[in-house]
């Protein structure tokens, strides 16, 4: 099972034979490994639903915390593509060398509506301490999605759009408006990014608005209201005197590792109802918990057999029951009528003459010829008679 979360279910097959020489198929391989992944999923379930009906109070975890989602797409059966979520959280501190960075990595995914991963994803906060940490950032992309997302876990939280995506959108602003006409020097892009990392939004913005009124464009146009939204989340040199990251590095990250390094490969189609089950066991050898994950997946399914046990043993036992009933019903002696109980006829019909009280045998009455005395004549007697 944990050599299919990393490779397709034919080539996990291969490799157990050439590793310990244990014969399985394809189809058991791919139904054990799904197996498992359902039933750590419901442990998941349960585990957020009990959160959000308690409210316990959240672990000890990094005074400063870092925190960044994004989504990937997989293909599905029957040609469709849907959006896998994924959250990245770690501890922000400083290398060697001084420079900020994120480490102590876990992931966090699923396939499910915006609304229903941010509930999910308690789970994941809860166990790294979130609540509790003392300071923490949100460093991703503008999606609206998102801002909902860190609104659940920590409206406080230091919100940063990734560098990396707004060099993207600048970069797009530029095309555009070499292809309007304007002409750029070689070195723009690499200027207008050095300014917004080290001075901010505030030049930048103004020289992009003029761009966008001497080559007008409905492309240059909505690239610069998405800036101008989210002019307060691109203050770079303040996030970095703080010591923040200003890149979503390790949630793009995540998406390869992940997710598309095992649900994209080439040729493959997952039914939805199969995603999240190996996600679940993704994330567990992802975040090196394989070995708690497993046993606490191993003994749910044990737990669930027992029970589905219970519930065929249950309905055999009352399946013999109603045949034994009516096997009874079917051969049991008809109980007669009682002579003394009225009939319901009688009942309705006042004037019915009453039944007669059944007989014994009849007997010969006592001067029946039949008891008569037997007399033996003579011989000559009859003959003189006649």
């Amino acid at each position: 099972m944990r050599l299919a979360t990393w490779m397709p279910y034919a080539q996990a097959q291969e490799l157990l034979s050439d590793l310990v020489g244990i014969q399985v198929s394809k189809a058991t391989a791919r139904r054990a490994t799904l197996h498992s992944g359902e039933a750590a999923l419901w442990l998941d379930e349960a585990e957020v639903e009990r959160l959000e009906q308690e409210v316990p109070q959240g672990r000890d975890g990094a005074d400063k915390q870092q925190l960044s989602a994004d989504g990937a797409m997989v293909h599905l059966v029957g040609g469709e593509w849907a959006e896998v979520k994924t959250l990245v959280m770690g501890e922000v501190t400083r290398n060697k060398r001084g420079e900020v960075c994120t480490q102590q990595l876990s992931t966090f995914s699923r396939l499910a509506e915006a609304e229903r991963f941010t509930q999910a994803s308690l789970l994941e906060t809860h166990r790294r301490g979130l609540e509790q940490a003392a300071a923490v950032c949100a460093v991703q992309d503008g999606a609206e999605w998102l801002q909902g997302l860190v609104d659940y876990h920590r409206a406080d939280a230091v919100r940063i759009l990734d560098f990396a995506h707004a060099a993207e959108y600048v970069n797009e602003i530029g095309q555009a408006v070499q292809a309007a006409g304007g002409r750029l020097p070689a070195t723009w892009l690499e200027g207008v990014l050095h300014r917004l990392k080290h001075q901010g939004p505030a030049r930048v913005l103004k020289h992009l608005a003029w761009l966008a009124a001497r080559y007008p464009s409905p492309g240059v146009q909505e690239k610069l209201a998405y800036f101008q939204k989210r002019e307060g989340h691109m203050q770079y040199p303040t996030y970095q005197a703080a010591g923040w990251p200003i890149g979503s590095g390790s949630v793009e990250s995540a998406n390869k590792v992940g997710v598309s390094a095992r649900l994209k490969g080439a040729g493959m189609r997952w039914g939805r109802h199969n995603v999240n089950p190996m996600l679940v066991l993704r994330n567990a050898v992802c975040n090196r918990r394989w070995d708690e994950r497993w046993q606490a997946a191993r003994k749910q399914r044990q737990q669930s057999r027992h029970q589905l046990r219970g519930k065929r043993s249950q309905a055999r036992y009352e399946q013999a029951l109603t045949r034994l009933l009516t096997l009874w019903l079917w051969v049991r002696p008809s109980t007669p009528r009682s002579a003394v109980e009225p009939s319901p006829r009688s009942l309705s019909s006042p004037a019915a003459p009453a039944a007669e009280t059944p007989r014994g045998p009849r007997r010969p009455a006592a001067n029946h010829p039949w008891r008569r005395p037997l007399v033996v004549r003579p011989k000559e007697a009859v003959l003189a008679k006649k």
